[in-house]
């Protein structure tokens, strides 16, 4: 007799919080539906099967709810997490340095880096290897068949666990339905692009940070996808038919497309002939450099540390040491006489034991460079020497008391060949200006082979020289430079804006057209830039703040808050900047300051200026005093105090910058500094309060309700409007490299004008496109989708050994067993002498 159906009874709790179990259950039934019941129905009506399956999901998700509410996941989200992303980004930077020091023939091979990159992390980890399962998709399939059937041991009961078919469906529809799309979605270096893009949405493109990606890139596809999508927008921008006003931002338009496409050619047939150009070898070989006075040097913390590294490898540190010290004791001592004096008028007598505080510093001063223990010692003048020690045994220490010493020690730096002068002919000052982003690409030149179209704004259609051309050219009546303003321009659009790029919408403001003339006995060429009221503005401050005379001498109009577009005001204002360009050109002011001509020449260049100083800059003075610290007793892999691992998000963000940036092979007195500010920056921002937030974020980011919101997210992305999401066709080749140069201009345009001010402009550079190359790789993004994955179920399942687990499963690599084979190999001849 047939059995009768009976009424199927499903608990739908899984969680204990409703707003979670409701999207799970969906998750659940469409599981069921598309994997399983689209070809069951065929074979059987018999519902028990699909039940059973059904209750061993709920299940093994009671268990793995249950687990989750006992785990700690603090130390997850804080440390682990970054720790791993830490480690992930040093083995990518050491993969290429190494496959750098193999030779060019090398480099931009994307195999090569892979395996190398693996090669390193076998040599790191020591007792794993992901290789495998990153680039075999079968080892892949069974790493996930065999982790999913583990999970399956730890939450299913015993008796579901031993019947085997039931085991296969639940592990092939959690690892090949679930997990493996999951990982290659995470995985494609599209889909990050994109979701970088995305996140960073309301930051503006900028023209100039869209330049040097082009200028700096390595790929010839993105190259040829930008040029090709620029030729296709000037053709649709020459077949417009236009008049009037128009007519001029169809030209600006046009020009600016030239640029793009001049700049990709030149760039491609560079990369196509293998001959790359290192910017700083071939700019320390010209015979002028941006002169840097010294007394900036010691102020500005990019150019000290290089200054730094120089008098150590001359042997004049303790010159340098001693200077800095001073200025320090000088700062401590005015601090705490203010102090002394404001509890003198409470009433309050602390007199004898300030000043035996600052005496013991005084003392420790000089004993540590100038008394004859002293080692490195200073070498300045004996009688000020003596005269200083009879001041400190005789008198109260005051701030001013090595002020004579310090005086002499500059000097001796100033004019000693074997300090600033030479330093200014070192490889160190070049690397340097390149930090300070006052050296430019002077390999890049423009043709006049052009289609007889104004190209660049110049009719030859040439690109203008770079800053390090200029830097070669003598201040005198052998090269010519003369501007004027020819017009005033309202404008609501960038004139150097890629059409389609980057624009800026809905502001009006006034443009000045400035057509420059510059003539050598070799040639004569003619440009316009186009110049607001505040580039004008910025570029004063940059000029009288490193030329200090000039600001008795040059007056920038004043600024205006209301009716600041009336046309007379704006014709005055011409006038006005005019005056003042026409002052700033004499030969006389040229003379005068040598250096100043590379400012002028960069602000005059036919493209959208840099502003050297942001609002904050502006505003705020330098957050960082200089600390003395003897490089030699640092040491490079050791925390920087006691104190950082207990302050969650200043170790968080020191060890970013160590590996974003490579801080940990820089001086080491940068690093230092580095985290005095970031501690300024979290206690001013946060108080002491901050490790509290972030337990209390935490715990909020693990709350049912985001919990619920990360399924929900997950079951529309899978199965939008309840139907399984068909499989997302690969992305044309051109779009994908456009979305690669996007999402690196977007980078580059958030990152903070600060943040160049501390470590230098090269170095922030390179470190963000380091990160971003990092993710241009799918076999590399599996490796930390993987790590992230094993460090969670690590977490989750503490006492089931996973790590283990994992040696285990990754036992097979190729590049585990080639690193114990070498291991054996050098092992064997010491335990054969044994």
């Amino acid at each position: 007799m047939k059995r009768e159906a009976r009424p199927i009874k499903i608990d739908r709790r899984l969680t204990g919080a409703n707003i979670i179990d409701e999207p799970l259950q969906q998750v659940i039934q469409f599981s069921l539906r598309d994997y399983v019941q689209y070809w069951y129905y065929t074979l059987s009506d018999d519902e028990s099967f699909l039940l059973e399956i059904r209750q061993a999901l709920q299940y093994a998700l009671v268990q793995f709810s249950a687990r989750s509410k006992e785990t700690d996941w603090q130390p997850y989200f804080t440390t682990r997490l970054v720790d791993d992303f830490g480690t992930h980004l040093r083995v990518f930077r050491k993969a290429q340095q190494r496959i750098a020091e193999k030779g060019d023939q090398m480099k931009g091979q994307a195999e090569e880096l892979v395996d190398t990159f693996f090669e390193v992390e076998v040599e790191m980890e020591k007792e794993v290897c992901r290789d495998l399962v990153c680039t075999s998709p079968k080892d892949e399939e069974g790493f996930l068949r065999d982790l999913c059937e583990v999970l399956l041991y730890i939450l299913l009961p015993p008796g579901d666990f031993q019947n085997k078919i039931m085991r296969y469906f639940v592990r092939e529809i959690l690892s090949r339905g679930i997990l493996l799309p999951l990982i290659n979605q995470l995985s494609d270096p599209d889909y990050i692009n994109q979701y970088v893009i995305w996140m960073i949405r309301d930051s503006n493109c900028n023209y100039e940070a869209f330049m040097n990606i082009i200028k700096l890139s390595d790929n010839i596809g993105e190259l040829e996808a930008v040029k090709d999508k620029a030729s296709e927008e000037l053709q649709y921008l020459r077949s417009l038919d236009t008049a009037g006003d128009d007519i001029n931002t169809i030209k600006n338009q046009i020009n600016s497309l030239l640029y793009v496409i001049k700049v990709c050619d030149s760039r491609i047939q560079r990369l196509q002939s293998g001959k790359e150009i290192d910017t700083v070898k071939l700019a320390a070989n010209f015979g002028k450099l941006c002169t840097v006075p010294l007394d900036h040097i010691l102020v500005d913390n990019v150019a000290l540390q290089f200054f730094m590294d120089y008098m150590q490898q001359t042997g004049g540190q303790a010159h340098l040491f001693f200077w800095m010290t001073v200025e320090g004791y000088r700062v401590t001592a005015q601090q705490q006489l203010e102090v002394l004096q404001s509890r003198q008028k409470d009433g309050k007598h602390q007199t004898n034991q300030t000043k035996g505080l600052l005496r013991a510093a005084a003392f420790g001063v000089y004993e540590q460079y100038l008394s004859e223990k002293a080692s490195p010692r200073v070498n300045i003048d004996d009688n000020l020497v003596a005269k200083l020690a009879e001041t400190l045994n005789h008198e109260d220490p005051t701030p001013e008391i090595f002020d004579d010493i310090q005086r002499k020690v500059y000097e001796l730096m100033l004019r000693d060949e074997r300090f600033y002068p030479s330093f200014k002919q070192n490889v160190l000052y070049v690397r340097m200006l390149a930090e300070l982003d006052m050296l430019k690409d002077p390999s890049f030149r423009g043709s006049d082979d052009g289609d007889g179209e104004s190209f660049n704004g110049s009719p030859t259609g040439s690109i203008n020289l770079s800053l390090d051309d200029l830097s070669n050219v003598p201040p005198d009546e052998t090269v010519q430079l003369h501007a004027y303003i020819s017009d005033t321009v309202y404008a609501d659009y960038d004139p150097y804006a890629v059409a389609g790029v980057c624009n800026d919408h809905g502001k009006t403001y006034a443009l000045y057209a400035i057509t420059v003339h510059r003539r050598n006995p070799n040639s004569e060429e003619t440009w316009k830039t186009y110049r607001r009221y505040s580039d004008f503005h910025d570029f004063h401050m940059r000029i009288t703040e490193q030329f200090e005379n000039l600001a008795n001498i040059l007056k920038l109009p004043g600024k205006k808050t209301f009716n600041n577009m009336d046309r007379e005001f704006l014709e005055k204002r011409k006038k006005d900047l005019n005056a003042y360009l026409q002052l700033l050109l004499n030969p006389e002011m040229m003379k005068a300051s040598p250096a100043l001509a590379h400012y002028v020449y960069d602000f005059l260049e036919n493209k959208a200026y840099s502003k050297g100083k942001g609002d904050f800059a502006r505003k705020v003075p330098p957050l960082i005093q200089k600390t003395y610290s003897d490089p030699d007793h640092c040491r490079v892999a050791a925390p920087i105090d006691d104190n950082v691992d207990d302050n969650i998000p200043l170790r968080v963000m020191l060890l970013l910058m160590d590996e974003v940036f490579d801080l940990k092979e820089r001086n080491q007195w940068l690093r230092r500094n580095i985290k005095n500010l970031l501690q300024q920056l979290i206690r001013a921002t946060y108080g002491d309060t901050i490790n509290r937030k972030i337990v209390d974020h935490v715990d909020w980011m693990t709350s049912p309700e985001q919990v619920a919101d990360a399924v929900k997210r997950f079951r529309d992305a899978f199965w939008p409007n309840g139907i399984l999401a068909e499989t997302v066709p690969r992305r044309d080749k051109a779009i994908r490299m456009r979305t690669r140069v996007a999402g690196k201009t977007k980078l580059l345009e958030v990152m903070p004008d600060e943040l160049k001010h501390i470590i230098g402009a090269e170095t922030t550079r390179k470190g963000i496109l380091r990160v971003f190359e990092m993710f241009q790789h799918t076999q590399l993004n599996k490796r930390m989708v993987y790590v992230f994955l094993e460090r969670f179920l690590e977490t989750l399942f503490p006492q089931n050994k996973f790590h283990e687990l994992f040696n285990k499963l990754h036992s097979r690599s190729k590049q585990m067993q080639r690193y114990k084979q070498r291991l054996h190999s050098t092992q064997a001849p010491s335990l054969q002498k044994r």
